[in-house]
């Protein structure tokens, strides 16, 4: 086993005990209660923390009302690929909720979410998209405004690494993508993607982790980052930092779906199905855009139009014939990522 092997083990160990453990004190505090509580496990990507505890709080209220049964639930949280790779090696997830489709489809490979999710939840399993966008400091002093930008001299960027996060994917895929809208050829996408990650110092594991280091140790001169995270990142900087949208980007799609193999286990499907059903009513949707994520539904979209400016989205499909070619392309161990990595 490789080091870097040796390290993702060590840490998805590490990971699978601290949730074991919350869940089984969860479990002891229950268990000497009047009335105890269900708990089912929900294993997300790096930035939804925010979004997921205010959508944990309003449907374990609206189940028990309902229902007459009281859930807890845990959340765990890091780059999307680490997260579906844990879940393999035994985090027990009832939920994921991750960054995108490949990650769950190698659920699916695993046997451990059956053929067939998409269809079983509203819009393919799609509760809400959401792109890429910039993060710069106040006044935008190094004057990004576009993909070229970020190549120009003495621009330091911020960004997850495209092997463990979903941000770090996307955020490659963004700006080839954005190469190929402007016309230009593969050739010069792999020019403009070489030139672009020798101006990025360090590849966090993750989204929060990138945040973290761009916003608060103030590393770097722009941020490549989700939507919904720009917006919480200039929210709490109070002023200190600004959103650019660039003309064009990809259409980022965190699917969600129920783990069939542990919540049969665990006899949690019907909380499990009904938690992510809660995502598409009008409460679920609501908070979704509250936080920053485009909701599917038009209603709710249209009054949030203000935070959602439009811009030219493509899918991946436009690079790639879907995820899994996407990810042999760009990202399996030899490809194109790894190839500009080598040249750095």
């Amino acid at each position: 086993m490789s080091a870097s092997r040796r390290r993702t083990f060590w840490t998805n160990l590490l990971a699978l005990g601290a949730v074991l453990a919350a869940a089984a004190a969860v479990v002891g505090k229950n268990a000497a209660a009047q009335d105890p509580a269900s708990h089912f496990l929900n294993v997300s990507y790096d930035p939804t923390r925010e979004l997921y505890r205010d959508v944990d709080a309003a449907f374990v209220a609206d189940y028990a009302q309902r229902t007459g049964k009281r859930l807890d639930i845990l959340q765990s949280h890091g780059g999307s690929s680490r997260q579906a790779r844990a879940v393999i090696d035994g985090l027990p997830a009832d939920v994921v909720t991750l960054a995108i489709r490949s990650d769950i489809d190698a659920l699916v490979r695993r046997g451990l979410i059956d053929a067939g999710w998409q269809s079983r939840l509203p819009n393919g399993s799609l509760p809400y998209t959401s792109t890429i966008v910039f993060v710069v400091r106040k006044g935008n002093p190094k004057a990004i405004h576009d993909w070229p930008d970020l190549v120009q001299p003495g621009v330091s960027i911020v960004t997850p690494n495209p092997k463990t996060s979903g941000n770090g994917k996307l955020s490659f895929l963004a700006a080839w993508g954005a190469v190929l809208r402007a016309g230009g050829d593969e050739s010069r996408a792999r020019q403009f993607l070489a030139q672009l990650y020798q101006r990025v110092g360090v590849l966090d594991s993750g989204a929060r982790g990138a945040a973290t280091r761009f916003a608060e140790e103030k590393v770097g001169d722009v941020h490549l980052t989700w939507e919904n995270e720009a917006l919480r990142e200039v929210a709490d900087s109070r002023g200190e930092l600004e959103i650019i949208y660039p003309r064009a980007s990809i259409r980022a799609e965190p699917y969600v779906a129920w783990v069939d193999a542990n919540v049969k286990r665990k006899h949690s499907q019907a909380e499990a199905k009904a938690y992510l059903e809660f995502l598409y009513g009008a409460r679920g949707q609501e908070l979704i855009a509250t936080h920053g994520y485009r909701p599917i539904d038009p209603a709710v979209l249209a009054a949030h139009r203000d935070r959602f400016p439009s811009l030219d989205l493509f899918s991946v499909t436009a690079l790639a014939g879907g995820w899994d070619q996407a990810e042999q392309k760009f990202f399996a161990e030899g490809a194109i990522f790894d190839q500009l990595q080598g040249g750095r």
